[in-house]
């Protein structure tokens, strides 16, 4: 039996960083030890940006006041089927306390320079998005297929390319 989920993701944006979760919480995590974005599964009714308030709230406790719809990312492996609404934002309202940073019950919540990102524990794919995040690309559609942990086939709008060099 084939399962899909709908997630969205979002990369808030400050002072030339993203805010970024890595994932040390939880025992049974698929992203484990790896560092992601802020975001989650849609709940029953919700639009994609419902969900990216939401979540974005509820693991920051920061308010969303400006966001942008970047791209739809479309994960697979084996059965399991993945499509997540990528967003970034620069407008927010509330404050990030010290403890907010280390007891939210997903990860340790961090701001990462943006030209520091390429060094963390981050999926293969995740460089593809974030590589076209930082070159300001339109709207896009990425197909990335996994084998396992490793990142087998990679299609931006509809076109195979190029895999990373680090597989």
């Amino acid at each position: 039996m084939s399962q899909s989920l709908l997630t969205t993701l979002c990369y808030l944006e400050q002072g030339g960083k993203y805010l970024m979760m890595h994932r040390v919480k939880k025992e049974k995590d698929g992203n484990r030890d790896k560092w992601i974005g802020i975001g989650g599964h849609f709940e029953k009714g919700e639009s994609p940006e419902e969900c990216l308030i939401r979540e974005v709230k509820e693991e920051t406790g920061l308010i969303l006041t400006r966001y942008r719809f970047r791209g739809l990312v479309t994960f697979s492996s084996g059965d399991w089927q993945e499509y997540m609404c990528l967003y970034t934002a620069d407008g927010f309202v509330g404050e990030l306390l010290p403890e907010q940073m280390k007891d939210c019950s997903e990860g340790e919540l961090v701001w990462v320079d943006k030209g520091a990102i390429d060094e963390l524990n981050i999926w293969e794919g995740d460089r593809i998005f974030l590589r076209l995040l930082a070159e300001d690309a339109p709207f896009f559609s990425l197909k990335l297929r996994y084998d396992g942990d490793r990142l087998a086939e990679a299609v931006l709008d509809g076109k195979p390319i190029q895999l990373p060099d680090r597989l």
